[in-house]
C-alpha cells in the first residue's frame, strides 16, 4: 500500500513539475505583461498541472474519473477565474495607487528641500543685514541724524520681511496640514477686486506699473472667505507687480460665465517659460531667473509662497487656478463656482 502512494507520488510529481515549469517560465516571459494575465495565469497553472497529473497517474487514459476530475476543474474555473480578474483588476488600481502616492510623496519631499533651501538663504540675508546695521547702530559708527534714520528704514524694511515670510510659512503649514478652517460666506468679487486694486495701489505707483480693472455692472457672488479671496488676489497682484517691469501694465478683469465667477490678472512682463507652468504653482519654486521676483521698492523678493499659499486657498474654495502665457507677458485666472441668482 505504502509503495503504491509513494509511486503516485513520483508519478504524480513527474507529470506536474513540467507543467508547473513551464507555466513559471511564461509568468518570466510574460512579466511586462500587464498585472490581470499574470492573475489569470496564476490561477490556470495549477489547475493544468493538477488535470496533467491525474491524466499521468491513470496511466494517460481518458476514464471516468479523468472526466469526473476536468468537470470539477472546469467548476473551479468558473469561480475563480472570475475572482481573478476582479482581483487583477483590483491589485492593478491599488498598484497605480500606491504608485501615485510614492511619486507624491517625493514630489513633497522635493519641494520640501527646495523651500528649506530658499527658506534658509532668504532668512539668513535680511538677519545678516539687520545684525550688520544693528551694530553700526550700537557701535556708533553712524552718528549723523540722517544717516541713522535711514539705517532703522532698513532694518523696519528687513522685519518686515520677515515678517511677512513667517506669516506665509505659517498660513502653508496650515494648507499642507489639511488644518485651514474658512468662515464661509456669500461674497460679492466685486468687493474684493475694489479693497485689493486699492490697497496695491501704491505698490504698484511704487513700481511704476498701471493697474487697469475690468468688473460687470452686476453682483458677482460666490461662497467664500472674504480674507482669503483677498488673499488670493493680492498674491497675484504682487507677483504680476514684481514681474513686469517699469512702465508695464496688470489688467484685472472679473466677469462670470457658466456658472463660474472669473478673475483674470494679466501682465505684460516677460511670459513664463514653458518649463515652468507645470510647478509654477509648487512651494518654494521660482523657475528661470527671469522669472525670479525682483525688490519693489527696496523690500527684497518672499520666499516664493505667494502662488502656492494663492492654490491652496483656491482649492479651499472647490475652485481652479491656472497659469498662461499671452502675446505679451503672462495670465493668471481664477475660477470660482458661483452662487445661483436668488440662492
Amino acid at each position: 500500500m505504502n509503495s503504491e502512494i509513494v509511486r503516485i507520488l513520483l508519478l504524480a510529481l513527474a507529470w506536474t513539475a513540467p507543467v508547473v515549469l513551464a507555466g513559471g517560465l511564461l509568468l518570466v516571459a510574460m512579466r511586462r505583461a500587464s498585472l490581470l494575465i499574470s492573475m489569470v495565469l496564476m490561477v490556470l497553472i495549477p489547475m493544468a498541472a493538477t488535470f496533467v497529473g491525474v491524466f499521468g497517474v491513470s496511466g494517460m487514459m481518458f476514464t471516468g474519473d479523468i472526466w469526473r476530475t476536468a468537470a470539477v476543474l472546469a467548476a473551479v474555473a468558473l469561480v475563480t477565474l472570475p475572482a481573478a480578474l476582479w482581483l487583477g483588476r483590483f491589485q492593478a488600481r491599488r498598484t497605480v495607487w500606491e504608485r501615485h502616492m510614492r511619486e507624491q510623496e517625493r514630489a513633497a519631499e522635493h519641494s520640501r528641500r527646495e523651500l528649506i533651501a530658499w527658506v534658509s538663504h532668504d532668512l539668513r540675508t535680511p538677519l545678516a543685514d539687520i545684525k550688520a546695521l544693528a551694530e553700526a547702530l550700537s557701535d556708533h559708527v553712524v552718528t549723523d541724524p540722517g544717516e541713522v534714520a535711514s539705517f532703522a528704514t532698513q532694518i523696519d524694511r528687513h522685519t518686515v520681511r520677515l515678517a511677512r515670510m513667517v506669516d506665509d510659512l505659517f498660513e502653508m503649514a496650515r494648507i499642507n496640514a489639511g488644518a485651514l478652517t474658512l468662515d464661509m460666506e456669500a461674497i460679492d468679487l466685486r468687493e474684493v477686486v475694489d479693497e485689493v486694486t486699492s490697497a496695491t495701489s501704491t505698490l504698484a505707483q511704487r513700481a511704476d506699473v498701471a493697474v487697469h480693472v475690468t468688473c460687470p455692472d452686476v453682483a458677482v457672488t460666490v461662497n467664500g472667505s472674504a480674507s482669503a479671496l483677498s488673499r488670493i488676489l493680492t498674491n497675484l497682484i504682487v507677483n504680476a507687480v514684481a514681474h513686469t517691469p517699469s512702465g508695464g501694465a496688470i489688467d484685472v478683469a472679473l466677469g462670470s460665465s457658466h456658472g463660474a465667477a472669473w478673475i483674470r490678472v494679466d501682465d505684460t512682463g516677460v511670459g513664463i517659460p514653458e518649463n515652468d507652468l507645470e510647478r509654477i504653482f509648487e512651494t518654494s519654486y521660482r523657475g528661470s531667473p527671469s522669472r525670479t521676483p525682483s525688490a519693489i521698492d527696496g523690500v527684497p523678493a518672499g520666499a516664493g509662497l505667494g502662488l502656492a499659499i494663492a492654490q491652496g486657498l483656491v482649492d479651499a474654495h472647490s475652485g481652479s487656478i491656472v497659469a498662461s502665457n499671452l502675446d505679451s507677458g503672462s495670465r493668471f485666472e481664477v475660477t470660482l463656482p458661483l452662487v445661483p441668482a436668488g440662492a
